[in-house]
């Protein structure tokens, strides 16, 4: 097995447990707000409070991966979130579960960031979009892993042990990252030249190793001054209001809107998320073949603008079907062709950003989680003032179907290496 290949199964790992340990929380919905007596303006405050944590803190962690390095952060970043997951299991009130996801947030932002950045380090240009379509993958898998274990585990140990069980995982994944994982490819035990070659790594030629490079400063001011990083976050913003109904209101919506039992959601749910995966890996094979025929410019944006498209008539369609299989079809079928859009996303962030892909890929998640954010809560307050769960999913697909129109003007060949240049 190759290097690389190994630190993909570890940003993999990390992915998964990064989504179980998102939505343990709407997974164990009935028993926290039972226990805690939570109306739905305050579910929605809960829920939200990890996305705004998120996007307060993405890109201060997006730049300390790369001015110091993601080994460290990724660790210190799972060891946070992990300790708080487990904190979580203790909340006996609004407030402090509020506070709990909110810190949690706080340590978990920047993983995705800090994923790109390593992708970006350790993988040949090529290989980008495809490197991330198994990271984002393998985070569906552990939203569809969810339901499917988290359901009957909280039936043996209650929705307070989930979080103390989720808490465990993430300080053995600390590590095997620790113990596994190298800075940069060329002081990886092991590897060798060839592989060195075929990652194109800057520190080796063919005289042999050189002298690791320096960390540069993150190049603020030239990084805002870009059109199409601004464009490509309003894009995630709209974008992220359908993944994150997806992984924060769904499994509401299934059982007080569509009518679905506990026992069904936890069934049902789970298929959403393996489409997901399956658009993931999809859509980072689709990519890399379509940027060798069509270049960048043209591929990501195809693949972008006319997968989101799509989605939005699903996610509204899912609303206006009666029968439980029409709901699941529809549901599984928009977030899958949604999902198979997000490498190439990612992949144009880590185009715009260079050698500073993690800040670039933290500016546009930071942007999707403060969309995630403002759907989460003015997703609750609609439910409260008009009774009705559906009229905010279909407000999620407007939105979505706007995303489409921006990341379609997107240029994610005009980064900071091009500026350079030109400079």
């Amino acid at each position: 097995m190759k290097k690389r290949h190994m630190v993909l199964m570890l940003l993999c790992a990390l992915s998964i447990i990064t989504f179980l340990d998102r939505l343990a929380l709407p997974v164990a919905e009935s028993g926290i707000r039972n226990d805690l007596h939570l109306s739905e303006e305050q579910w929605g405050w809960v829920l939200g409070a990890y996305i705004l944590a998120n996007a307060i803190f993405e890109i201060p962690s997006g730049a300390m991966g790369d001015r110091h390095g993601r080994r460290k952060e990724l660790a210190r970043i799972v060891t946070w979130w992990s300790f708080f997951t487990a904190m979580t299991g203790w909340c006996r009130s609004f407030l402090q579960i509020a506070a709990s996801r909110f810190l949690f947030g706080m340590g978990a932002a920047g993983a995705y960031p800090n994923a790109a950045g390593v992708i970006s380090r350790w993988f040949p240009k090529k290989e980008h979009a495809r490197a991330q379509g198994f990271v984002w993958g393998a985070s569906r898998l552990g939203g569809a892993l969810a339901p499917l274990l988290l359901v009957p585990l909280a039936r043996s140990v209650g929705w307070r042990g989930i979080f103390w069980c989720m808490g465990a995982i993430g300080f053995v994944w600390v590590a095997l990252w620790l113990f596994l994982f190298r800075e940069s490819p060329e002081t990886m035990p092991g590897i060798d030249m060839e592989e060195l070659i075929e990652i194109g790594s800057p520190t080796v030629t063919s005289a042999g190793y050189q002298d690791s490079e320096l960390q540069e400063k993150v190049p603020w001011s030239r990084l805002f001054r870009l059109p199409d990083l601004w464009l490509l976050s309003v894009a995630y913003f709209c974008y992220a209001w359908g993944s994150w109904f997806f992984f924060g209101w769904f499994t509401t919506w299934l059982v007080r809107s569509a009518h679905f039992t506990v026992a069904e959601m936890g069934i049902w749910a789970s298929l959403p998320f393996l489409m997901g995966l399956a658009g993931n890996l999809t859509g980072g094979v689709l990519s890399e073949w379509l940027v060798i025929r069509f270049g960048r410019r043209r591929s990501y944006r195809w693949v972008t603008a006319i997968c989101l498209s799509v989605a939005a008539c699903l996610l509204y369609g899912m609303t206006a079907v009666q029968t439980h299989t029409g709901i699941i079809v529809l549901a599984t079928a928009g977030f899958g062709v949604m999902d198979l859009m997000l490498p190439s996303a990612w992949a144009m962030a880590m185009g715009l950003g260079g050698n500073f892909g993690g800040t670039a890929s933290g500016v546009m998640n930071t942007a999707g989680n403060l969309g995630g954010w403002v759907c989460t809560i003015v997703f609750g307050y609609v439910v409260k003032f008009a009774g009705n769960y559906d009229l905010p999913v279909r407000m999620i697909a407007a939105m979505i179907l706007l995303a489409a129109v921006i990341f379609a003007r997107v240029d994610c060949t005009r980064g900071l290496d091009v500026a350079e240049d030109l400079a």
